[in-house]
């Protein structure tokens, strides 16, 4: 097994309105090895978002290559491609994109209809549990605060237990204080083995990452380390434990 898990080599990507090119990616190429914690930074219009875009399989190259997992993305069909997104990649959205008219659980359920999984509910509550939430399940989201519906995003995302999570400014419309908390939960999974790879405009929120990568102009300036890393410094013992063997056997087996 490969050690990096995202290869992107060389991609431009060309959106094309009219006449007129807009060339929002130029010849970039980037590694991500398993179990890093890498953020993206950039100013609007950078390139970044397009390449979550790509690397999150939402998204295609105009040219270049781009391997997940060793797999050449640009020759997968769709059906291939859903697979993937379900599987391997947990996806976390600023505005939460949770269905309004249904609970927490509900929610979470929701990646795992179609993989036929059996026992949806069972996973859909150990995920919520592993968030904190376990005692939510069955709010919907207008019954809770803008952490808690972050926190069932992440629960929607982590139900598949997927090797990769991606966070498009995950904090992006809460306070320093419930920002902090969601860093916490995100840092705990990176320390449990997750891939995290999170586009945010907020430095203070970036140097929760090993690694910040910096896009200007479609091109990747700048590649560096944190050297001052920032630990979330939020008490999180009312969270319930990572996902047990028997939980991801569980959902393997019905799969």
């Amino acid at each position: 097994m490969s050690d990096v898990i995202i290869e992107v080599t060389n991609v431009h990507k060309i959106y094309r309105m009219g006449k007129t090119e807009v060339h929002a990616l130029r010849g970039v190429s980037v590694s991500i090895r398993r179990g890093e914690f890498v953020a993206i930074m950039g100013p609007s219009g950078s390139g970044k978002s397009t390449f979550m875009n790509i690397v999150g399989c939402l998204d295609t190259p105009t040219r270049g290559s781009y391997k997940l997992d060793g797999i050449e993305v640009a020759k997968l069909n769709d059906n291939q491609l859903a697979e993937i997104r379900n599987r391997k990649i947990g996806f976390v959205f600023q505005t939460f994109n949770l269905l309004a008219r249904t609970t927490a659980l509900e929610n979470v359920e929701l990646p795992m209809l179609y993989s036929n999984a059996r026992n949806r509910r069972q996973m859909a509550i150990r995920a919520l549990e592993i968030v904190g939430l376990g005692e939510r399940l069955h709010h919907k989201p207008n019954e809770l605060s803008g952490g808690q519906q972050q926190r069932v995003a992440i629960a929607r995302a982590l139900v598949n237990d997927p090797p990769i999570l991606f966070g498009d400014e995950p904090t992006g419309n809460l306070d320093s204080r419930t920002s902090e908390e969601i860093m916490a939960i995100f840092q705990r999974l990176h320390r449990e083995g997750k891939t995290v790879v999170l586009v945010t405009h907020e430095p203070d929120i970036a140097e929760h990452a090993e690694r910040i990568i910096r896009f200007r102009d479609g091109k990747v300036v700048a590649d560096e380390p944190v050297l001052n890393r920032r630990i979330a410094e939020v008490e999180l013992e009312r969270l319930g434990g990572p996902l047990e063997e028997e939980d991801t056997e569980l959902l393997s087996e019905t799969t």
